[in-house]
């Protein structure tokens, strides 16, 4: 009995470190395997931003008020607001409208 009990006990430690030895190898492989997965991929592009033609503001009369300035100023605002602008664009149209 005795000899039977060591035996047993002895083979439930053999499988208890082979699932522990398997389960860390399984584990370090699929890390590489990721690892390799990440290399060769290249990473993905990012989405073209749509651009919008916006027209260039016509060339004022030297009278021009600046109630006409402030109206295509908020007009340019309220395309911004919409996304049809980006910020930048929005500059770049406002400081042409003011310097007009």
């Amino acid at each position: 009995m005795p000899g039977l009990i060591r035996g047993v006990a002895r083979t439930a430690v053999i499988a208890g470190t082979a699932t522990s030895v398997s389960n860390r190898v399984s584990r370090r492989q699929a890390g590489r395997w990721a690892a390799q997965e990440a290399q060769q991929a290249p990473p993905p592009a990012p989405a073209p931003q749509p651009v919008y033609a916006v027209p260039a503001p016509a060339a004022a009369p030297a009278g021009v008020d600046m109630d006409t300035k402030l109206a295509q100023v908020r007009e340019l605002g309220e395309m911004r607001a919409q996304g049809l602008l980006t910020d930048a664009e929005f500059e770049v149209q406002k400081s042409r409208i003011l310097a007009g």
